[in-house]
């Protein structure tokens, strides 16, 4: 018996970490509903742009939650990839109606490479070269998005894996940055995420 219950006590526990969910979502999209997304008198940035960019941090930063359990050995690949593909379904899925379709489907096209990247990590055999990658990135054609996505997935990939970027590759002066460039920002927004991320983990056993 006392044999039974040590091989009992030395099983892993499991994680209740809730990473993401369909409450979190629709909070976010009713308080964007109500943001104002014309610049007040004097300012470059809107009220609802700045929210629509913590959006979309707090949906980045709950993803790499998932691989950060990942790298520490509390979920395993087909864990982490079950939700991750959970959150995807949340984020992914569908658009609402009204003025908000046009700005939530723009953020959704640059949310791909952030699921695409954590993928491609789980998966391995990325290439980690950043700066052959990016100058590939620009040379495709508007028409190339599968491609450039993969390539972005890769530097996003290689960022999840503690190569540095991507800051140095963004133009300051960029007023109307096409897909690959906002694909780049939000590689940046992921390798801040994973830096104040460095400390995160979860004590198994305890709901969060």
């Amino acid at each position: 018996m006392a044999k039974k219950a040590k091989a009992k006590q030395a099983e892993p526990m499991k994680l209740f970490y809730i990473f993401y969910n369909q409450e979190r979502w629709d909070n976010w999209i009713t308080t964007l509903e109500g943001a104002n997304f014309e610049p007040a008198a004097g300012e470059d940035v809107s009220e609802g742009e700045q929210m629509l960019y913590a959006f979309a941090e707090d949906i980045t930063l709950s993803v790499l939650k998932i691989i950060r359990l990942y790298q520490n050995e509390r979920l395993t690949r087909d864990e982490a990839t079950a939700k991750l593909t959970d959150v995807e379904i949340i984020v992914m899925s569908g658009l609402p109606e009204g003025e908000l379709e046009e700005i939530i489907g723009s953020l959704q096209l640059s949310l791909l490479v952030l699921f695409t990247a954590c993928r491609n990590y789980l998966d391995g055999g990325f290439d980690r070269d950043i700066k052959a990658l990016v100058k590939k990135g620009r040379a495709l054609g508007e028409d190339e998005l599968e491609e450039a996505l993969e390539i972005a997935a890769d530097i996003g990939a290689a960022v999840i894996d503690g190569a540095t970027c991507c800051a140095r590759y963004i133009k300051d002066d960029m007023e109307n940055p096409g897909l690959f460039d906002e694909w780049l920002i939000e590689i940046e927004t992921m390798s801040n995420a994973m830096k104040s991320l460095a400390k995160f983990d979860e004590v198994p056993g305890e709901a969060s």
